[in-house]
């Protein structure tokens, strides 16, 4: 187990949870460098409801996940769901 300052660990923080296994690059004995995987589960804390009837193809709405980070979901998605994002850009995969 090491110990990473939050000031190294730059946009990817926002998809970090509790028991999640990275790798982490060492130089001279320190971090330097995290990585995530492709793709987490987490958890939505706090989303709209969609608008019933709307039936656009592609319609999105924001929702915030457990870790506070906010992507794009189908309007389908409701609070309490957990779902899976592909780390490297914050894209909704789907439902987990």
């Amino acid at each position: 187990q090491t110990f990473v300052s939050m000031d190294k660990l730059g946009e990817e923080k926002a998809f970090l949870h509790d028991g999640l296994n990275v790798d982490v690059t060492l130089w001279n004995g320190q971090p330097v460098a995290v990585s995530l995987p492709a793709h987490v589960t987490l958890q939505i804390s706090h989303s709209e409801p969609g608008v019933k009837g709307d039936t656009a193809s592609n319609v999105t709405k924001p929702a915030t996940l457990s870790t506070g980070a906010v992507v794009q979901v189908p309007l389908f998605i409701n609070r309490g769901e957990k779902i899976s994002v592909k780390t490297e850009d914050g894209s909704y995969l789907g439902r987990a």
